[in-house]
């Protein structure tokens, strides 16, 4: 049992006579807060701590954000070191009794990915696998219904249309990644984020740099993917919106200097959504967003708008 397991043990709901108004709910990242919004509804009050465009593996928690933690009544984070910088926070907020949840809690051992090379950590990029990230919603479901006996009804409700929506995401993805010609089917991003998805719809992933993006990449891994793009004529790379482009640029450079042309396919969400208000600024959004990027720029087929015709005009 880890440290912040062991305190979080201590943690249990306040007694809801105590509690005036909906419960104040604190979410790390906007995918985890993005479901919490979808399962809570009005009933609750919602406070993401990291915004679009924020690395959650370099994020440092400030005073004010301890702050934030201790004011809410119950804490959303994903776990598996994605917040690895946050340790020290999540124990001190789980010993003063409030609950903090990893998502990721109920997902067993052998669904989560051990990359080579991770130091026997596991994947945090759970969410990039829409069965995974759904198996997240019922904990959150779950813990709501703990802290908020009253909502039961509601939050399991809204739980059931959140996971259907999910499993129309699902099957667009695996028909639109399918759909790429198998010698092109390898993605290359700036760093590791892909591993879930690539094992849910049979892509080759290739990052840049480790799980972490705090981990560099050396000459000899860039020379070796450029090898990569080179031998399988893989048209497109793929930058994030979380990290910097600098490396994927190298490979591009890297491939022409070989006599292959290979093109930024588009940004990708990897580590946060997209703007707040925006249907890329939600779950699903993200996700489609991803899949049809993929897709078109692989040279396979998905509609320009994504599967629900949502997303902004390219």
């Amino acid at each position: 049992m880890t440290l912040l397991a062991a305190a979080a043990g201590l943690a249990t709901p306040p007694a809801q006579a105590q509690r005036r108004g909906p419960p104040a709910v604190l979410a790390t990242t906007g995918m985890i807060g993005d479901l919490v919004r979808e399962i809570g509804g009005d009933r609750i009050q919602l406070e993401v701590l990291m915004g679009p465009g924020v690395d959650p593996h370099l994020y440092k928690a400030t005073r004010e954000d301890v702050a934030r933690l201790l004011r809410a009544d119950l804490v959303f984070y994903n776990g598996l070191l994605l917040e690895g910088k946050m340790a020290d926070a999540f124990v001190r907020v789980a010993r003063s009794g409030k609950p903090v949840h990893a998502v990721t809690e109920l997902l067993p051992e052998d669904q989560l990915i051990e990359p080579a090379g991770a130091d026997g950590h596991y994947d945090p990029h759970v969410w990039m696998d829409p069965r995974r990230w759904s198996r997240a919603a019922e904990l959150i479901a779950e813990k709501l219904i703990a802290q908020d006996t009253a909502g039961a009804t509601t939050y399991r409700r809204n739980l059931a249309a959140l996971q259907e929506r999910i499993r129309r995401l699902d099957a667009y993805a695996e028909q639109a990644i399918a759909s790429i010609p198998e010698r092109q089917r390898v993605l290359v991003t700036a760093h590791d984020a892909f591993n879930y998805f690539a094992a849910r719809y049979g892509i080759e992933v290739l990052g840049i740099q480790g799980l972490s993006t705090e981990s560099e990449a050396g000459l000899r891994r860039i020379q070796e993917l450029v090898e990569v793009l080179v031998v399988r004529r893989v048209p497109a790379v793929f930058v994030e919106t979380s990290v910097s482009d600098r490396n994927v640029l190298a490979l591009v450079e890297g491939a022409a200097a070989r006599g292959h042309r290979a093109v930024v396919g588009g940004a990708l969400f990897s580590d946060a959504m997209g703007s707040p208000g925006t249907y890329e600024g939600t779950y699903i959004g993200m996700i489609d967003h991803n899949v049809t990027t993929i897709a078109r720029a692989l040279g396979g087929e998905a509609p320009a708008r994504g599967f629900q015709g949502r997303l902004a005009a390219p």
